[in-house]
């Protein structure tokens, strides 16, 4: 492992640069055999909200230009809008710059091979971030299917359901312009649950083969507001505001999905269930400690609270019972690629990863324009 800290670069201070900063910070008080690391420079383009945001995330340096950063850098979180993710991922994995990027990896299937041939052709690890393959209770159902509990896997259920665009006067924003996001509820939220059902079956159904999709989008344009709280323009929604698919495994399993942005009373209720010929298990992230799990013989499911020492991150923390909350899934997923780069190992997810998703969300939109079910090219 490295000696000498590894000094960190952000692109993107909102959301998720909020969420990794807050990761980065509790490192060395949960995980103190993590790689030492600085919070070196916050890029971003308003000079004015980045130094604050700097101030609040602890770090040193900001800015204005992710290829200047670059060169200041050991390791480079790409949490930008997805229409950014490609050109600053792919710059800092040729200069030898270790990647973090968030999801999905890239708006189109074809920037997405781009990243992943880049990050092929690097020597350093290039990471997808998919956080929710960080949650105990998810590396505990792995655990389960891996060690054959749920007998031959059938069927994989998963759905993300929020509801902050019902409104139809939610302000408009990059996540609805196709250009710049890809999709909408898609892959905003489709690939997480899309991503999750890979990591806890894929070993054992392989890929996914066929998908029959469906993209609807509920509200054709949304408003833009001035400074005073008044509607300046309207803007056209070029996104999906929810779909659905079924999809075929190369087993034969079979699986659905769906995901939605104007799904009244959701606020951010992503579940996963996987059925097998032995046995059931279902994750709420809703109910994030915890894994309900029917086992061959049982009538009935059983509530696993996931905060033993002994189940997977839970001794990092606190007591049993003590639950965790979804923050602490950015930590685990930090550990493990800071982790991956202080010593030369490779981190899933990867960008070919990252890539798997995009051709599954690729081929779904596909099915929807040609209103069929289509092939994953």
């Amino acid at each position: 492992m490295t000696r000498d800290p590894l000094k960190i670069g952000v692109l993107g201070y909102r959301f998720m640069g909020k969420a990794h900063a807050n990761a980065l910070a509790r490192l060395p008080m949960f995980f103190p055999d993590a790689p030492e690391i600085v919070r070196h420079t916050l890029v971003g383009r308003n000079e004015e909200e980045l130094a604050d945001a700097a101030d609040r995330f602890g770090f040193a340096h900001t800015a204005t230009d992710w290829e200047a950063a670059l060169d200041e850098v050991d390791v480079f979180y790409n949490l930008g809008p997805n229409h950014v993710h490609a050109e600053p991922s792919i710059a800092a994995l040729e200069e030898g710059v270790p990647v973090l990027c968030e999801k999905p990896l890239a708006p189109t299937v074809e920037e997405a091979a781009t990243m992943r041939d880049a990050a092929a052709a690097a020597d350093v690890p290039a990471g997808t971030a998919f956080n929710y393959r960080f949650v105990p209770a998810i590396r505990y159902a792995k655990g389960l299917i891996e060690d054959g509990e749920l007998g031959e896997i059938r069927q994989v259920r998963g759905r993300y359901l929020q509801d902050w665009l019902v409104d139809p006067d939610a302000p408009w924003a990059w996540r609805m312009d196709a250009e710049m996001a890809g999709s909408g509820a898609l892959g905003d939220l489709g690939a997480h649950t899309i991503d999750l059902a890979n990591f806890l079956v894929g070993d054992r159904v392989g890929g996914i083969d066929r998908v029959s999709g469906q993209l609807t989008t509920f509200v054709d344009e949304r408003p833009v507001y001035d400074e005073n709280g008044d509607v300046a323009e309207y803007r056209d929604v070029t996104v999906d505001d929810a779909y659905a698919a079924q999809v075929d495994y190369e087993s034969g399993a079979t699986g659905s999905f769906e995901a939605s942005r104007v799904a009244e009373g959701h606020k951010n209720d992503h579940t996963i269930a996987v059925h097998g010929s032995k046995g059931s298990l279902e994750f709420s992230l809703e109910r994030l400690n915890e894994l309900e799990v029917l086992r061959e013989g049982n009538r009935g499911y059983e509530t696993v609270l996931v905060t033993e020492e002994s189940d997977p991150y839970v001794d990092r923390w606190w007591p049993p019972g003590h639950v965790i909350g979804w923050e602490h899934t950015f930590v685990h997923e930090n550990y493990e690629f800071l982790s991956a780069v202080a010593e030369g190992d490779t981190f899933e997810p990867s960008f070919e990863d990252g890539y798997e998703i995009q051709r599954v969300l690729d081929a779904i939109g596909r099915s929807d324009e040609r209103g069929e079910r289509v092939a994953v090219e």
